[in-house]
């Protein structure tokens, strides 16, 4: 990019998409100008892929209106909006199974009688895994579909927790749900879930 000579980012994305292309993909939309020129280039029959910074799958919503990008363009171009967190893998070698305490179990949004027979696991350490416990890391995702229940629902409102909330409703998995799925699979921690989604269940609760 070279501002000096007109060759911004935006200009850079219109260029593309004169030479008509069957898919873009736009690395971020950081302003009104790049967001436009994707929801155009969508509307035209243009399989658009990009990114966007935000807390979950359905603030995305609310960034693009925020933007400037109209309701009714966003339900007109936009299919889906993943979301993902990267947790770390617990190490094969040395992971430990253990039984989590009530708290921990709370923050998930599980209760312990639930769980009574299914392992957890902990990180411990050793030499393959440098005695951080952990061994590589893997993403949990939540995948938010613009079904016509969700669309219209973004016509009335921009409001992320009203779409998050209608979305679990239709069955959306969100990231905390996801998250669960991989600790009882063994597959990463009580701790990592929570310290990548940030979310507490009950008010007196303490992030681990």
């Amino acid at each position: 990019m070279n501002p000096k000579i007109d060759l911004t980012f935006a200009q850079g994305l219109r260029s593309i998409v004169r030479q008509d292309p069957d898919v873009i993909l736009v690395g971020e939309i950081r302003d009104r100008e790049t967001a436009e020129i994707a929801i155009q280039s969508s509307l035209t029959g243009h399989l658009v892929f990009s990114t966007l910074h935000t807390n979950d799958a359905a603030s995305a919503v609310t960034r693009l209106i925020d933007m400037g990008i109209e309701p009714f363009l966003v339900t007109s171009s936009v299919i889906a909006i993943i979301a993902q967190r990267l947790v770390r893998v617990l190490c094969p070698k040395c992971k430990e199974a253990y039984t989590p305490d009530d708290e921990s179990l709370a923050n998930l949004g599980m209760e312990k009688k639930q769980f009574e027979q299914h392992p957890f696991y902990r990180k411990k350490g050793c030499a393959v895994c440098m005695n951080t416990g952990y061994r590589g890391r893997t993403a949990i995702f939540e995948i938010l579909i613009l079904d016509d229940p969700i669309k219209r629902l973004i016509l009335k409102t921009s409001d992320s927790n009203q779409i998050n909330d209608e979305a679990m409703k239709r069955g959306m998995t969100n990231l905390l749900s996801d998250g669960v799925r991989k600790v009882l699979e063994g597959t990463t921690t009580i701790e990592e879930v929570l310290r990548v989604t940030r979310i507490l269940k009950r008010e007196n609760d303490v992030e681990v």
